[in-house]
């Protein structure tokens, strides 16, 4: 487990030409569905497409080159369900699932990046996907995950220090 966390990027290339089996999006989705949710009222749903015809509508309308290449996306949906206290917990609720299933990505051997901000720069765009994709309008496209074989090569993020981000009984005492 400690290895696929430490060797996890996000990539942003393109894609080989290489299909992701639907056994293989199955577990990243039941992955992605096992992630702990705000007072359980599981506000996240994922829709994997793997379908060329639906890809290539989707590339199109988000002209992105690591959507347009990738074999396979994983869309993260997410109602915004009142909890406890008057609280919604949607994005910690689809944060969890987008990890739980960059974790399981890596760990079956595709690469993957986790795009929030594009998708919610394309909110036009992305209410024509979830249209399309039959979603009711209460769902809300919040995450956009490209799965497959990395075509180029990867890179890795400089993380500062352990020591400059985490400590033990207070704030930077060492």
């Amino acid at each position: 487990m400690f290895d696929t966390i430490f060797k996890r990027t996000s990539y942003r290339g393109l894609y080989k030409d290489f299909p992701v089996p639907r056994e293989d999006l199955t577990l990243i989705l039941k992955a992605g569905l096992a992630a702990p949710s705000g007072c359980n009222k599981q506000s996240t749903s994922l829709i994997a497409i793997d379908d060329k015809e639906i890809l290539k509508i989707i590339g199109e309308l988000l002209n992105r080159k690591n959507i347009v290449s990738a074999p396979a996306l994983i869309l993260v949906l997410s109602q915004k369900i009142i909890a406890n206290g008057g609280r919604c917990y949607y994005k910690q609720d689809f944060s969890a699932a987008v990890q739980n299933m960059l974790l399981a990505i890596c760990e079956l051997g595709y690469e993957s990046c986790w795009l929030e901000g594009y998708v919610a720069d394309n909110a036009e765009s992305c209410a024509k996907i979830t249209k399309l994709l039959g979603a009711p309008e209460d769902y809300e496209l919040s995450v956009i995950l490209p799965v497959g074989m990395a075509d180029e090569e990867l890179t890795y993020a400089n993380k500062k220090s352990f020591e400059e981000r985490a400590w033990f009984n207070g704030f930077r005492n060492s």
